[in-house]
């Protein structure tokens, strides 16, 4: 029997390839290791920033490319005529689920992207039978796929650039925010699943009773979610709080500088699939508080402080015993570090390369 040619095209399908966020960063660097191991890979995405227009090809362009000897990645984070797309293509199909945030986070304050999320959830699914092979980004989301059908799953974890970090950080806002208040940072979208309400509790805690010179650092965007910004606006005037900052969304060089004047970093989200800020904020020596919800525990390798409850009394008692007690401050960093040696460890290429082997040589998915 003669066997068919390795494909030599390995394409990625997006909902949307964006601005500093984590999934279009992990479809440029899939793309790096593909290119560099010999394939032609190309991301086509539905929508594009403008930013990253050089980076991609227009969605419908993929009908030119599409072949039976063409792979197709398809990043599952939310329905898109990227899914519908791909589900009626002629190519081997594999599914990179990202997770997708349950609808009901969303209702009352983002109907549309509700709808998409509940028929995200319901694709998920519908690709089991289609997917010659499903890849978590963590193994929460790995046992998701294969709750949801998948007949061959395996993990392909998110791996940083950590070689990014290390260029310039912006220095305007260093001189804004490194001075002698204690400054705790949030990094991630400020929609209703980041829990961003508890954070702010947690603040309002925090500042009355642990530590009046300080100050709330959320960094990211808001756009889309302008209802439940101006409920935690509200919150804030509520609270009578001082320095709470929502910059919104930011580029990489302010992200870096933020990360470096942190003095703690605290996530109370309630849904995860993976949550790369966590492993940033370890990267650059901030210590970790969160919530044990989704994907955290997992993303965080043994390091930081997980949480079990939200109690703002409690966290806020934390925070400060970590701000002030050097040794225990040292020991989460010990934990940090450990962890952050593991990912550094991680040979992205190869694994990445091992985990597609099944579908680039043809194996029969399991009965």
């Amino acid at each position: 029997m003669t066997r068919s040619p390795r494909p030599r095209r390995v394409h990625q399908l997006l909902a949307a390839l964006s601005y500093g966020d984590a999934i279009s960063n992990e479809a440029l660097a899939i793309q790096g290791h593909l290119s560099a191991a010999g394939f032609d890979s190309d991301i086509f995405a539905e929508k594009v920033h403008p930013r990253m227009a050089h980076l991609a090809r227009p969605l419908w362009e993929y009908r030119d490319a599409s072949s039976p000897q063409t792979i197709c990645l398809l990043h599952l984070s939310i329905g898109s005529a990227a899914g519908r797309l791909a589900f009626h293509s002629s190519d081997p199909l594999v599914a990179i689920y990202h997770n997708i945030t349950p609808a009901s986070f969303f209702l009352g304050f983002h109907p549309h992207l509700a709808g998409l999320c509940h028929h995200g959830r319901r694709e998920v699914a519908a690709f089991a039978s289609r997917a010659e092979l499903g890849l978590g980004d963590s193994e929460y989301n790995r046992r998701e796929l294969e709750t949801a059908g998948f007949r061959r799953t395996a993990v392909l974890p998110i791996v940083l650039d950590l070689s990014l970090y290390d260029r310039p950080p912006s220095p305007v806002v260093r001189r804004l925010y490194e001075d002698d208040r204690t400054n705790i940072l949030f990094v991630g979208r400020i929609i209703p699943n980041k829990r961003i309400e508890d954070l702010v509790r947690v603040f309002a805690a925090y500042q009355r009773w642990v530590e009046p010179r300080s100050r709330l650092l959320l960094v990211g965007d808001h756009r889309g979610f302008e209802r439940y910004f101006d409920r935690l606006r509200e919150l804030v005037s509520e609270l009578r709080l001082d320095e709470v900052v929502f910059t919104g969304q930011v580029d990489d060089d302010e992200l870096y500088a933020y990360y470096r004047v942190a003095d703690l970093f605290l996530c109370l989200s309630e849904h995860e699939g993976f949550c790369v800020p966590l492993q940033e904020a370890m990267h650059f020596g901030v210590p970790v508080v969160a919530f044990d919800a989704g994907a955290v525990r997992e993303t965080l390798h043994g390091g930081g402080v997980l949480l079990s409850d939200k109690r703002p009394a409690e966290v806020a008692e934390l925070l400060g015993r970590l701000r002030r007690d050097e040794g225990l401050r040292r020991e989460v960093l010990a934990t940090q570090e450990r962890a952050m040696s593991e990912v550094r460890a991680t040979d992205f290429g190869s694994l990445l390369l091992d985990r597609l082997r099944p579908v680039l040589e043809g194996e029969p998915g399991e009965a």
